[in-house]
């Protein structure tokens, strides 16, 4: 919600934000105004051309839509759009369907610009009254297809009823020749009006609109004012808001009601107010569960309400003086005159005691109003109750602000809340909430009397009744409205209240002199900074920054408010971890600020019922830490550690991690300083961190779900302690920490999907934390029978039969120092190796290799390389070899499984590893990288960075520009160095996309032309090309064609091509994973003519081996899918002569008479167009016969009729005929 008028204060003129103005669509000028002439010059043309009509609508609708935000900007183009359409409109000779048409497109304008701003362009001259209704007697209610039609008429003849002629004077003779009475104009026009405000579409609102200009006429209201609303009454006392025409007929009767009190002069009104709130009352519309109907009520009663009120501007009411931006900006500690009050003149509550009864029940209404459920409801209430207020005495009107304040007891709900604040903000934006009630509740002169209350609103005829004991401050209420949360199942209420009260200090900001809230700056300034960083919600945040900047305009008073301004601004506010994290700390920076924040994450947001919440709260607090040390330390800490011992899960978790990032905080800032951390904390705070761990354990809140948070939870306490060197070295705690961390690891397949990844991240962390503090005897040196006894423990586990612990262990291993694993990295390694090999019992336990992987990978960077080394101790010359098999050995891991390619997380975790081990040996020991191994690990990667997985082809392109361009020395023996360096440029890195299949394919391509990657680079394509994803398969195969279309004069390149073609097929015979997708590959090879140049030699050798390997592919194959791909292959082979072509013909053959009749009926149907496409495999004489009986067989008919008809085709084309083979007879 932008609450001020103003863009925000501060904001960056970077060219990013100017990007996201001009995208928000602000527009200068109406730039459709050519086209929309157009359009609405042709709609005679388009007429009757029911496409292009609706081509027409739908455009205009798209034109004027742009225009929403900004309706205005139609203004100067609405009268000739108008006159315009108009013109068709009171065309005598257009069609009716046209009129309809052109009704149509007036309401589209309308819509966009509002009634309001367009009904004054209605002709509304005398002239204009009865064609209007004439139009009337055409039209059908109950047609809705039309309904535009009605609305915009209606509005029209509100617009003729302003006429300042009686409208008698239009009627002539009402008499007719034969004698009868015709209806008066009067009475027609009423007629209508009734008889549409009670129809279903929106006609009923523009009735409304007609029934308020024209009863309220000067001659109308003498003869039918009466009489309409004796009517109204009657429809609303009849009507039911339980069913639907009941709704109907009361929505439209109580809009015109309300319509008419608004519009209706005083004198007119006001006999007939009180019988229509009688009817009201009698409604008992706030128990309807209709919206509008009760919003319609509130709407009606302040009306009401009003209309029993004198209009007059209240003498007491608080008027602001100077409201220049400029002056409150130089307003330093300059003195300023006090708040303008206007004078009370001698009658100024001279008519005090002349408010009627019913204003009581009207007030009771619109404070009942104020809780309601819905938003419209509430925010309607406000403001009759701001309306009501500014026609009341002083006392009055005070009591009423009493009774607003009752909204805010802890007992009321939220509506009542928000419904308040938008009270508040409207009676201070109306000058009637006195500076006297900012403090308290106190009004000078009110006498102390008893008070009776009905539901706790005060009765105005106790007209000064006060209890000077109860007082309600209104800044008070709205700094707790600021921070209103309560909580409701699984989330939480109080958005909307927060909001308000961001409204309300944006709506004082500008109704009070800065020196009314001089004493509150602190309080309000405080608040709306906490709102606009830390609230969960972005429209809060957005909403707290924009009543920060107008405070800072119009008070001038809040501390630092430029330079908050700067940094809190609308946009920066929009992303919650920079304002937890980043803008805190800037704000923090002013101490004005710090402590109130620091109060409030501790009170507020600790324990917050969303998780991120309390996290971002608990890093937050750390930050502030650093701001306030000697606060946190002797403040926050206690009572953060008195919140771990809550029985509230949310609290006690929130406590934990808050303790965890004060004690690193402070820790961090102790070392800046050189002295010990225990310093600044007291023995008892400690000794309670100390006891964190035990407490919960004694009390088993380590079970449950709630015991994965506070797993969690701990887990980061025992890292940041550990990182923090608490004095624990020794202490029993540590081997509790350590119990839990094992534990934690061990039962992570017992903790729910949605915590696993956090919680095993955490309790790695931890570990690695806790060994490398605690744990080490000497320097460089473990425990030897604890590193013993721990090594034989995690190795262990990697057997376990669940996968999670294997995940867990294999990462805990990865995560340990350097000295634990000294003298263990072979049995380590070799304990990983086994987790990353695939066996039938863990085939879908890919997590677990994964992170084996990953923890292979950082033991090589944890005890670095040493090319003489002990393989027990570093990796050396002995282990390089073994570590290098395993990680490749990983990239061929394509398992599937419900999940889908979940050996896709295995080839990134080895494609990962192998980069970084790469480069490490590049930096430290470059001898031990063999030429056999860069390449084998430079064309794998290569493959993986062809393959059809966005997500896998863009890593394995980043791994592979990595290792050709490393930072440090270059990489020895990458295959072609040169020429990669050319077909990829350093530029590359940061400019491609390599997300993107179109970006991507036509580089990857390129490295064809190179012999060492052909084969891994082809076998990856082949899985792209004939893959299912479309823009991967276009892509993929506009690259391949374009590359092969480039080496088509080139013989021996496109013998080579073909040879490596055809090994990959050998290499993946019966692989479905490769050789699928590789027959619809060359299925569109030979479509394409890729291998046209072999065409002229029979019996090419690429021919004859590529016929075998097919043949060899779906030999007793029963897959549908492979058997289809195969038919396109051997129909592209047709076009090779010599025996190959015979042999192909009788594959073919074999497969019209496959048992699977969508085989037969595929192969026939790609036969036909295989005989169109190459002329030459048929002979002219029996071309045609041979069409016929492709075209006119039922090939999924039975197999003997089909044979028959497959063997004369084999006949025809001179192709032997198969023989069945008959079945080897049992013994």
């Amino acid at each position: 919600m932008v609450l001020s008028e103003e863009p925000a204060a501060g904001a960056r003129e970077d060219g990013a934000e100017e990007g996201a103005q001009a995208r928000g669509g602000a527009l200068e000028a109406f730039g459709d105004s050519a086209e929309t002439r157009e359009l609405l010059g042709r709609l005679r043309a388009v007429f009757g051309d029911r496409a292009a009509q609706e081509g027409a609508l739908e455009r205009f609708r798209v034109i004027m839509d742009k225009y929403q935000e900004q309706p205005h900007l139609l203004d100067p183009h609405l009268e000739w759009m108008m006159d315009l359409l108009l013109d068709i409109v009171q065309d005598k000779t257009s069609p009716g369907d046209l009129v309809h048409l052109a009704f149509k497109f007036l309401y589209i304008i309308t819509k966009v610009r509002g009634y309001k701003a367009f009904l004054r362009l209605f002709p509304h001259e005398v002239a204009d009254v009865q064609p209007v209704l004439d139009m009337f007697t055409h039209q059908n209610p109950k047609d809705h297809e039309t309904w535009e039609t009605r609305y915009m008429l209606l509005l029209w003849l509100s617009m003729t009823c302003l006429i300042p002629f009686d409208f008698s004077r239009l009627d002539g003779n009402l008499l007719t020749q034969r004698g009868q009475v015709r209806m008066s104009i009067m009475d027609r026009i009423l007629q209508i009006a009734e008889s549409y405000l009670v129809v279903s579409d929106k006609a009923r609102d523009a009735a409304a609109v007609l029934v308020s200009k024209f009863v309220t006429r000067p001659d109308v209201k003498q003869k039918k004012m009466a009489g309409f609303l004796d009517w109204s009454l009657c429809t609303l006392a009849r009507s039911s808001f339980q069913t639907i025409e009941g709704v109907i007929a009361m929505d439209g009767t109580l809009q015109a009601l309300a319509q008419i009190f608004k519009h209706g002069k005083r004198e007119d009104c006001l006999p007939y107010a009180a019988t229509v709130l009688a009817c009201l009352d009698g409604c008992r519309l706030p128990d309807s569960n209709q919206t509008l109907l009760r919003k319609l009520g509130v709407k009606l009663v302040q009306r009401l309400g009003l209309t029993f009120l004198k209009p007059k501007v209240a003498k007491w009411r608080y008027q602001r003086g100077c409201r220049s931006l400029a002056a409150n900006l130089q307003l330093c500690a300059q003195s300023q005159t006090g708040p303008q009050m206007r004078a009370k003149t001698p009658d100024s509550d001279a008519d005090d005691d002349d408010v009627p009864e019913e204003v009581e029940s009207v007030i009771e209404q619109l404070l009942v109003g104020l809780k309601d459920k819905d938003t419209i409801v509430r925010w309607s209430a406000a403001k009759g109750i701001g309306r009501m207020a500014g026609r009341l005495p002083k006392e009055l009107a005070d009591d009423v602000v009493g009774s607003v304040l009752d909204c805010f007891s802890f007992q009321e709900t939220d509506n009542a809340w928000h419904g308040g604040c938008l009270a508040l903000a409207e009676l201070g934006r109306r000058g009637l909430l006195l500076p006297s009630r900012l403090a308290d509740g106190a009004v000078e002169g009110s006498s102390e009397v008893s008070e009776q209350e009905n539901d706790g609103i005060k009765p105005l005829k106790t007209l000064c009744a006060k209890d000077s004991g109860r007082r309600w401050p209104v800044v008070a209420v709205i700094l707790k409205a600021l921070t209103y949360e309560e909580k409701r199942g699984a989330c939480s209420v109080g958005a909307n209240v927060r909001d308000a009260a961001c409204y309300v200090c944006w709506a004082f900001a500008r109704a009070y002199e800065p020196q009314e809230l001089k004493p509150f700056v602190a309080e309000i300034s405080s608040a709306l900074v906490i709102a606009a960083v830390f609230d969960r919600n972005v429209t809060c945040r957005r909403a707290a920054s924009a009543a920060f900047q107008e405070n800072v305009g119009r008070q001038g008073t809040f501390p630092h408010g430029i330079d908050i301004l700067t940094t809190a601004d609308y946009f920066a506010v929009g992303n919650r971890s920079n304002c937890f994290l980043v803008i805190s700390m800037f704000i923090a920076g002013f101490p004005e600020y710090t402590r109130p924040m620091v109060d409030h994450l501790v009170a507020k947001k600790i324990n917050h019922w969303d998780g991120v919440i309390r996290e971002l709260s608990a890093k937050a607090l750390g930050n502030l830490a650093q701001r306030a040390p000697e606060y946190s330390a002797t403040h926050v800490f206690p009572r953060l550690l008195s919140m771990t011992r809550s029985p509230d899960l949310h609290t006690r978790h929130g406590a934990v991690l808050a303790c965890a990032e004060v004690a690193h905080s402070l820790s961090r800032l102790a070392v800046q300083e050189d002295r010990p951390v225990v310093d600044d904390l007291d023995e008892k705070v400690v000794q309670g961190l100390k006891q964190i761990h035990q407490q919960l354990y004694d009390r088993q809140l380590y079970r449950g779900l709630g015991g994965e948070l506070m797993r969690q939870a701990v887990c980061v306490l025992i890292e940041n302690l550990s990182l923090s060197k608490m004095p624990f070295r020794g202490d029993a705690v540590i081997d509790g920490w350590q119990w839990l961390i094992n534990d934690t690891l061990r039962n992570l397949h017992l903790i729910s999907s949605h915590s696993k990844q956090q919680i095993k991240e955490a309790a790695v962390s931890a570990l690695a934390a806790l060994c490398s503090e605690y744990r080490m005897e000497e320097p460089g040196e473990a425990d030897p029978a604890w590193q013993e006894e721990l090594i034989k423990q995690y190795l262990a586990e990697l057997q376990s039969p669940e996968e999670m612990t294997r995940c867990g262990f294999s990462l805990a291993l990865g995560a340990l120092p350097g000295f634990v694993l000294k003298g263990k990295l072979q049995q380590v390694l070799a304990g990983l190796r086994a987790v990353t090999h695939i066996s039938p019992e863990d085939l879908s336990f890919a997590e677990s290799r994964r992170d084996a992987l990953k923890a292979i990978a950082r033991i090589c960077q944890t005890v670095g390389v040493k090319a003489e080394g002990s393989p027990d101790e570093v990796v050396c010359r002995e282990n390089i070899s073994q570590i290098y098999c395993t990680l490749l050995d990983c990239l061929s891991d394509y398992t599937t499984d419900s999940r889908g390619d979940v050996g896709a997380w295995v080839r990134e975790a080895a494609m990962t590893s192998l980069m970084d081990l790469t480069l490490l040996l590049g930096r430290d020991q470059p001898e031990l990288l063999e030429a056999r191994v860069c390449e084998r690990v430079m064309c794998c990667v290569a493959q993986q960075a062809s393959e059809k997985i966005d997500r896998v082809r863009a890593h394995a392109a980043h791994v592979f520009m990595a290792l050709l361009h490393s930072d440090g020395p270059p990489i020895p023996h990458l295959p072609h160095r040169g020429d990669l360096q050319e077909l990829f440029p350093r530029s590359d890195v940061a400019s491609v996309n390599w997300n993107a299949p179109s970006q991507a394919f036509p580089r990857i391509t390129r490295l064809l032309g190179l012999p060492a990657y052909r084969y891994h680079v082809l076998l990856g394509l082949a899985v792209s090309v004939g893959g299912l994803t479309e823009s991967t398969v276009r892509c993929s195969t506009q690259s391949l064609f374009e590359y092969m279309k480039g080496i088509q004069d080139d013989p021996q390149a496109l013998e080579g091509f073909g040879g490596t073609l055809l090994q990959v097929f050998e290499d993946n015979l019966l692989n479905d994973r490769v050789s699928v997708p590789l027959l619809k590959t060359l299925d569109q090879m030979l479509a394409n003519g890729c291998f046209d140049i072999f065409t002229t030699e029979e019996n090419h050798p690429f021919c004859v081996r590529l016929l075998a390997l097919c043949k060899e592919e779906i030999k007793k194959s029963k897959d549908v899918q492979k058997l289809r791909s195969s038919i396109g292959v051997f129909c592209g082979m047709v076009q090779f002569p010599g025996d190959v072509r015979r042999k192909v013909l009788l594959q073919l053959f074999l497969l019209l008479c496959h048992p699977f009749p969508m085989i037969r009926k595929t192969t026939a149907s790609q036969v036909y167009e295989m005989v169109l496409t190459y002329s030459s495999v048929v002979g002219m004489d029996v071309l045609d016969e041979v069409m016929a009986v492709l075209s006119s067989t039922a090939w999924d008919s039975e197999l003997p009729l089909v044979r028959g008809q497959r063997n004369r085709l084999c006949d025809l084309l001179g192709v032997p005929r198969p023989q069945l083979v008959p079945k080897p007879s049992a013994c």
